[in-house]
């Protein structure tokens, strides 16, 4: 087929596949552990599969309604209040979405408008910029503090002026594993006071905390809740990410915005897994048991480790873990992490590419959401370093 190049015009030039994509490729090619791409090495409960094989079976498999099936959001507004103690009102302020990109990717485009600057803390997940982008807005980055990944309110503070349209948070973190505490939330409560910048809060790892840490959603703070959209994820919930399914929380002022979009990128979202998830979220202790569960997960991954060279600070939260190799090689993150895949046949992910421009690192992101044989294996090939 001839091509006519004069015909294309990147509204993303410089964007390129995505590293979790090329990780698992690598790790493929390779046969690889796969650590890089953060999706469980185990099923989803046996339970939950049997519930949307019963609503297949009870013929809801044509569209659902534009916002959610009505039990799902009901299910959602009742789980959010018994956490929170945040009320959001099922009919006009919760919507379901096919994944909590999806929900990201829409709340940008919904809100931000051409010029509007919008505050990435870095290093930040990949899909945020090129939404801000594809909007017609300015990203302002903001770098977490090395070593403790925190953020510096007084300096934080200085990039906000007139044009700030909207905050980009995320907690718990990817790629850091780390957690905003309840003193971040008051101190981003007095900064956006008397503002219109709204807040876009990725909180899909809002399950899996540790060592007694409890998730500071912004659902529990009215002032911020009234200018935030939140965005969560039942696939990392329920080990399920290819069902691709997720929600978004907000005042009914900024979820009709949402919608606007919404109806046009996706409409509606898978009908019988819809029902499924409703009924399933009875079962209170599927989610209040993950952070145990992870915990055990994350500690026994960082044991095996114990007396390498590699440098080990526990994560905070999510089912990711870092480790710092600074000991064992001056390589750039990203060439040590493809020779840990071709040479070690561990794939990991390199903290540098969460970063809008080349960072030096010496960190490498493991998820640990494996299944223990798996995370011996890939141990047993990394601690000889």
């Amino acid at each position: 087929m001839p091509k006519f190049p004069s015909l294309v015009s990147s509204k993303l030039p410089t964007v390129q596949t995505s590293i979790f994509a090329v990780m698992s490729k690598l790790a493929a090619e390779h046969q690889a552990i796969n650590l890089s791409q953060g999706f469980p090495g185990f099923d989803c409960s046996p339970e939950l599969i049997g519930l949307v094989e019963k609503h297949m079976r009870l013929a809801r498999n044509q569209y659902a309604p534009m916002p959610g099936v009505p039990e799902l959001r009901e299910a959602i507004a009742e789980k959010t209040e018994f956490l929170y103690t945040a009320q959001y009102n099922p009919e006009t302020e919760i919507t379901v979405t096919a994944g909590a990109t999806q929900a990201l990717f829409t709340a940008i485009t919904a809100l931000v408008k051409e010029g509007d600057e919008v505050i990435i803390v870095e290093p930040a997940y990949d899909s945020y910029a090129p939404a801000v982008e594809l909007a017609g807005g300015k990203c302002v980055f903001f770098q977490l503090q090395p070593g403790t990944f925190s953020i510096n309110w007084a300096e934080f503070q200085k990039l906000i002026n007139p044009r700030t349209r909207m905050i980009l948070l995320n907690t718990p973190h990817n790629p850091t594993g780390s957690a905003l505490s309840a003193a971040d939330m008051q101190k981003l409560e007095k900064l956006t006071h008397n503002t219109d910048i709204v807040i876009l809060s990725d909180e899909v790892y809002e399950h899996i905390l540790f060592d007694g840490l409890e998730h500071q959603s912004v659902a529990r703070y009215p002032k911020l809740a009234q200018r935030a959209l939140i965005v969560s994820s039942f696939g990392k919930t329920y080990h399920n990410t290819g069902w691709k399914i997720g929600y978004c929380l907000g005042p009914e002022n900024l979820m009709a915005e949402f919608r606007k979009v919404h109806q046009f990128l996706v409409f509606s979202v898978n009908t019988p897994i819809q029902f499924a998830l409703a009924e399933y979220l009875r079962n209170r202790d599927a989610y209040l048991e993950l952070s145990a569960f992870y915990q055990e997960k994350r500690d026994f991954f960082n044991r095996l480790f114990k007396g390498s060279r590699f440098q080990i600070k526990p994560s905070q939260g999510t089912y990711f873990q870092l480790l710092d190799f600074a000991a064992i090689s001056n390589e750039r993150d990203v060439d040590f992490a493809r020779k840990l895949t071709i040479e070690h046949k561990v794939a990991s992910i390199p903290v540098s590419v969460f970063y809008h421009k080349k960072t030096a690192s010496s960190l490498l992101r493991f998820c640990f959401a494996k299944n223990n044989e798996e995370l011996e294996r890939s141990a047993e090939k990394l601690i000889q370093l």
